[in-house]
C-alpha cells in the first residue's frame, strides 16, 4: 500500500511541524490524530515525534508508518479520520539530512551535454561531493539568486535517505539500509563552481551549498512502497517548458553502486541523502539559466513533485 511520510505546520503558525501520514490521492491525514483514533492499537508502540527522530529507528518506524496506512481505510470509513484541509497546512523540509552526498556527472547524457570526459566505466567509480545541509528548503519556497551569479541552473535529481548505520556494504545488500526516497533539486550557480584564484580550477561547494540551493521534499516515500526505483521518472520543467526528463535506468553507477562506494570509505547514518544524480536538459547544456521570477517544478514517478520559484537577493 502506498504512502509517505510528511512534515507540515498549519497555515496559522499553531503548534508547530508536525507529522502526517500521505495517502493514495496525496492527502495528507495528521499522525497524531490518526493514533488517537486508533490506528496503531488502544495502547499502541509511539510513533516519534518527527522524521528526522523516525530515522534514528526507522525499522520499527516504518512498521508503525504502514500499521497506520493499513488502518487508515476504516477509519476513514467509518468517519473517525478526515484529510487535512488543502488550505490549512503548508509542507515543510520532510526532515533535515545529517549529511548529503551528491553524485557528479552520473548520467552519461548529462556528461555529454556539459563536456566531460569520462573514463570507461570499468576503470572509473563514482565521483562524489557533499552540500551543506543548510541547503535544504520545502516545496513553495523561494530559491535566492546570489547577487554575484548569472548562471543559476537546475538539476531534479532522485534523493535516496539512508536508514541504518552501515560501513562496507555491498551491492546485494545496498537496498537493505534505504529507508525511502525523496525529490531533490539539486540547484547550482555554474559560474560559482569555476575558479581563476586558485590552482584548483573547480569550488563544487561553493556552486551548490548556498542557502535555498537544495529544494526537497515534497516528502518521504518509504523503500517498501517502490519496488523499482531505478526505473522512476525523473522530470523538471521550468515556467511550464520540459527541460529535463528521462528515468533513473540512465544512472552509470546506480543506486547500490553509490551505496557501495560511500560506505567503502566512511560510516552512513541514518539520515544522510544521496543525491544520485541528474539526467540531461540542465540550463547549462542549453545556454539557458534561472532568472528572477522562474517556477521551477521537479517531478518523481511514485514520489511527487516539488514547486519552487527563484528571486533575486
Amino acid at each position: 500500500m502506498w504512502h509517505a511520510i510528511a512534515s507540515y505546520e498549519h497555515t496559522l503558525g499553531k503548534g508547530g511541524t508536525r507529522l502526517a501520514l500521505v495517502a493514495e490521492g496525496q492527502k495528507l491525514y495528521d499522525a497524531a490524530q490518526l493514533i488517537e483514533a486508533g490506528a496503531l492499537g488502544e495502547r499502541g508502540p509511539r510513533l516519534a515525534q518527527d522524521l528526522g527522530g523516525a530515522l534514528q529507528n526507522w525499522e520499527t518506524n516504518a512498521a508503525l508508518l504502514e500499521q497506520m496506512a493499513r488502518a487508515l481505510p476504516p477509519l476513514l470509513a467509518s468517519g473517525r479520520v478526515a484529510p487535512l484541509a488543502a488550505q490549512s497546512y503548508r509542507l515543510c523540509v520532510p526532515y533535515t539530512p545529517g549529511r548529503i552526498f551528491g553524485a557528479a556527472s552520473n548520467f552519461y547524457e548529462h556528461a555529454r551535454e556539459m563536456g566531460t570526459e569520462l573514463a570507461p566505466r570499468t576503470e572509473s567509480t563514482p565521483f562524489c561531493f557533499m552540500k551543506a545541509e543548510t541547503s535544504v528548503t520545502a516545496t513553495e519556497t523561494d530559491v535566492v539568486m546570489p547577487a554575484n551569479t548569472e548562471k543559476l541552473d537546475w538539476e531534479v535529481e532522485l534523493g535516496v535517505i539512508i536508514g541504518k548505520t552501515c560501513r562496507n556494504v555491498s551491492v546485494e545488500q545496498a537496498y537493505e539500509v534505504i529507508a525511502g526516497y525523496t525529490v531533490f533539486n539539486d540547484v547550482t550557480a555554474r559560474d560559482l563552481n569555476r575558479r581563476s584564484d586558485y590552482p584548483f580550477k573547480h569550488d563544487w561547494f561553493r556552486g551548490k551549498s548556498h542557502d535555498t540551493f537544495g529544494p526537497m521534499g515534497p516528502w518521504v516515500v518509504p523503500r517498501s512502497c517502490i519496488e523499482a526505483p531505478q526505473s522512476l521518472r525523473l522530470k523538471l520543467s521550468v515556467n511550464g517548458e520540459m527541460m529535463q526528463n528521462d528515468t533513473a535506468d540512465a544512472m552509470i553507477f546506480n543506486i547500490a553502486e553509490q551505496i557501495a562506494y560511500l560506505s567503502s570509505m566512511l560510516t552512513l547514518k541514518p539520515g544522510d541523502l544521496l543525491a544520485t544524480g541528474t539526467p540531461a536538459g540542465v540550463g547549462m547544456g542549453r545556454d539557458t539559466y534561472l532568472k528572477p521570477g522562474d517556477e521551477m517544478i521537479a517531478s518523481i514517478e511514485k514520489i511527487g513533485s516539488i514547486r519552487n520559484r527563484v528571486v533575486a537577493a
